[in-house]
């Protein structure tokens, strides 16, 4: 069943400009394969929609690193760069249930659709200010001409969480610099990654100990208060889902502003029926659509870490204990069993049960966040742009390193500039 003789090479610069072949041969001929990964860790990669929704869901399968051979995980080659040294280690994607079940009870109670709701004006107000700092720089030029990723679809994410958090304006372009360290991954400066974390982490718990004396409306003070029978938050506790909401709700959100953009311009004739519906004032196909960009091509092509605790069985293959397992969301999302057409872009796609944001008790908190930035984004920027379009040869583009995320190093485009 796992025949890797003729399996397709995996992560190199060509598989991470379009993997999907690649994971269309691993469902049909491999569907749970053994592979080394870039760090050498060897993991089992789940690529059909049934075994990765029943993965999702399969206790047996522990995100506490603990679980893991020990060294691999201590030479950080597991999980965020730069976690363990900062502290970070007890956050929602790390544990598991009893203490998963109450931090993620206490901290719904800050983080609720509510909340998300009344941030929708400040999500629009930061979007319209990045698109007028875009047109303002073009100046009197006829032609204009911006990279999305860098100069919208990064910004836009930091700027929204660090409002939500109650982070001050004044500091917010640290956490800008910090970011944009993470997400370079390698690209940085040698152990920049985990400096960034660790000046995120100091400054978090600095930014607690002066809201719990002078608590705010926002998603920090929200934390500190939130209580469950009495059961507060530790401080290092909250500092690490304040991080972890920043960290999970920033990178997410750039790939789908970025990939969700790059699928539109490639696919005119679906973002000319956005368009029109956009016109006619409906939002349908905007909430659709952006649940079809997700399933399509989505920000995370990996779920973070699973680790078996016991001998198990998916799709199959026997799995031992201790193993590392990857469920591919990228290839479940394009498994023929489950989609019709898994290939093709349908932004009306009613029957879309996507795993973009995950399954179970690790569902994605902030996925309503998601889909209020990602609708806002691009309905703005397709309302804005009428005429944007990609500059330069697709095949020059180039995809990010990385494990778990998917996204666009650039997005070069032009448009005529307007200030409307």
């Amino acid at each position: 069943m796992n025949d890797a003789s003729t399996a397709p090479e995996l992560f190199t610069w060509e598989f991470a400009t379009d993997p999907y072949p690649a994971y269309a041969w691993l469902r049909e001929h491999a569907p749970v394969h053994r592979t080394a990964l870039p760090s050498g860790v060897e993991a089992w990669l789940v690529t059909r929609y049934a075994d990765a929704r029943q993965a999702l869901a399969d206790q047996r399968l522990s995100k506490n690193p603990a679980h893991h051979d020990e060294p691999a995980h201590a030479k950080g080659k597991t999980g965020i760069p730069g976690e363990r040294k900062a502290e970070l280690m007890t956050h929602l994607l790390n544990i598991d249930p009893p203490d998963h079940t109450r931090l993620r009870r206490l901290v719904s109670k800050a983080f609720t659709p509510r909340r998300v709701a009344e941030f929708a004006p400040r999500v629009q107000e930061l979007t319209d200010r990045l698109i007028d700092d875009i047109f303002e720089k073009q100046h009197s030029a006829e032609k204009g001409e911006a990279d999305l990723i860098h100069e919208f679809a990064f910004p836009l994410p930091i700027y929204a969480i660090c409002d939500m958090l109650g982070v001050p304006r004044e500091d917010q372009d640290d956490f800008r610099d910090w970011a944009g360290m993470m997400i370079r991954h390698g690209g940085g400066p040698r152990g920049g990654v985990a400096r960034s974390v660790k000046k995120m982490r100091g400054y978090l718990a600095e930014l607690i100990h002066r809201k719990r004396e002078e608590p705010g409306d926002d998603l920090i003070s929200g934390l500190i208060k939130a209580s469950d029978h009495g059961e507060h938050l530790t401080e290092n506790e909250a500092a690490a889902m304040a991080f972890i909401l920043l960290f999970a709700g920033f990178e997410t959100t750039v790939n789908l502003i970025g990939n969700g953009m790059y699928a539109l311009l490639r696919n005119p004739v679906q973002r000319e029926r956005l368009e029109r519906s956009l016109a006619a004032g409906e939002s349908e196909l905007l909430a659709t659509g952006v649940e079809e960009l997700l399933r399509y091509d989505g920000p995370v092509e990996l779920a973070t870490w699973r680790f078996a605790t016991e001998p198990l069985t998916i799709g199959g293959q026997s799995i031992a204990a201790g193993d590392p397992v990857l469920v591919v969301l990228a290839a479940a999302d394009r498994d023929p069993e489950r989609f019709s057409a898994p290939d093709t872009l349908d932004l009306s796609r009613s029957d879309n049960q996507h795993l973009g944001y995950g399954h179970g008790i690790h569902y994605c908190l902030g996925a309503p966040l998601a889909r209020l930035e990602g609708q806002t984004a691009l309905a703005t920027l397709l309302r804005r742009m009428p005429d944007v379009r990609l500059a330069g040869d697709p095949d020059d583009l180039r995809w990010r390193g990385g494990l778990i995320m998917r996204g666009l190093r650039t997005l070069p485009v032009e448009f005529t500039p307007s200030g409307n």
